[in-house]
């Protein structure tokens, strides 16, 4: 299913769904950050995914790394909270979803870089490679919070 990203786009279609994500944002021991590249937009991200019925937030977001880049981890603290109607995302089965996603900090513990169904492309991307790549302006938006020295987490 390909999917369509709009953000403060006024000819946006209207949200019709909303779901609970979650994202993950891990560093390696030379800062890199553990991305992907989507098969259904081709931009570049941190993994995640939708919460399933019976996990945590925190098993979400380890299940989504797990299948999406082959690298396990552990969830270490909140990055944000991110539920901007501004931003909706279109897919092609005419569900039409607003942002409502949580935002992990994360630690690898073990694993191997391997791509999925989700993910054409897994690295880790050293941060003067990120200007180079295209990511979509919510995912920029949680790597900045996640680089910054707040101790709080951010939410919209």
């Amino acid at each position: 299913m390909t999917r369509i990203d709009y953000y403060n786009d006024p000819n946006a279609p209207k949200a019709n769904s909303i779901a609970v994500a979650v994202s993950a944002f891990i560093q390696d021991d030379e800062g890199r950050i553990l991305m992907i590249r989507r098969t259904d937009n081709d931009l570049y991200s941190i993994p995640g995914g939708q919460l399933e019925l019976g996990e945590t937030l925190a098993e979400a977001a380890v299940r989504e790394v797990r299948e999406e880049t082959g690298i396990e981890c552990e969830v270490t603290a909140v990055i944000g909270l991110y539920s901007d109607p501004k931003h909706v995302i279109a897919y092609d089965d005419g569900e039409v979803r607003q942002e409502f996603s949580i935002c992990f900090r994360a630690a690898a513990t073990g694993g191997t870089l391997q791509t999925s169904n989700e993910s054409k492309e897994v690295a880790w991307v050293a941060l003067g490679d990120l200007p180079h790549l295209n990511i979509h302006k919510s995912i920029a938006l949680r790597i900045k919070h996640a680089l910054s020295s707040r101790n709080e987490a951010f939410f919209t």
